[in-house]
């Protein structure tokens, strides 16, 4: 690692910690030619390819825009949200992938979506997955139906 204030080539890492909900790592790090001290932030970079071809950086915010669509005037807060575009990147981040397409972004939306609002999911489903009929609809409703614990009434 250079130095930013002598340039030097070489420097040593006195300590590690995680930063940024696991997905950094904070170093600090010392110079072996000048002595100073200096931080290094390391992250391990997450692309979405789009269905252009055209790649771009996976961001939570664009997550959050999408899913905040879905769920508009549905009981949903901001922590919600947070918590589920955590789990989507923690689900693409899981793969091992550097790339992954739009999508598996969509995909892995879906899931925490059902578990968070039943209705959101409806919502963004029809548009993710592109229903064109009642029958669409009827289908995934079943389906949420079907999953549903016997106790629910």
């Amino acid at each position: 690692m250079r130095c930013p204030f002598c340039r030097g080539n070489d420097s040593r890492v006195l300590d590690s910690r995680t930063a940024d909900d696991g997905g950094a790592i904070r170093r600090r790090r010392q110079c072996t030619d000048c002595d100073r001290r200096f931080t290094t932030q390391e992250t391990a970079l997450l692309s979405v390819i789009k269905r252009s071809g055209a790649s771009e950086s996976f961001r939570r915010d664009k997550v959050i825009s999408g899913v905040r669509k879905a769920c508009q005037g549905r009981p949903v807060t901001d922590d919600d949200f947070a918590i589920l575009a955590q789990q989507v990147e923690d689900a693409l981040r899981s793969t091992g992938a550097a790339e992954v397409p739009a999508h598996d972004v969509g995909l892995a939306i879906l899931g925490p979506l059902r578990q968070l609002d039943e209705v959101a999911y409806l919502r963004f489903a029809s548009v993710y997955r592109d229903f064109d009929s009642v029958a669409d609809f009827e289908r995934e409703i079943s389906s949420l139906r079907a999953q549903q614990p016997l106790s629910r009434t």
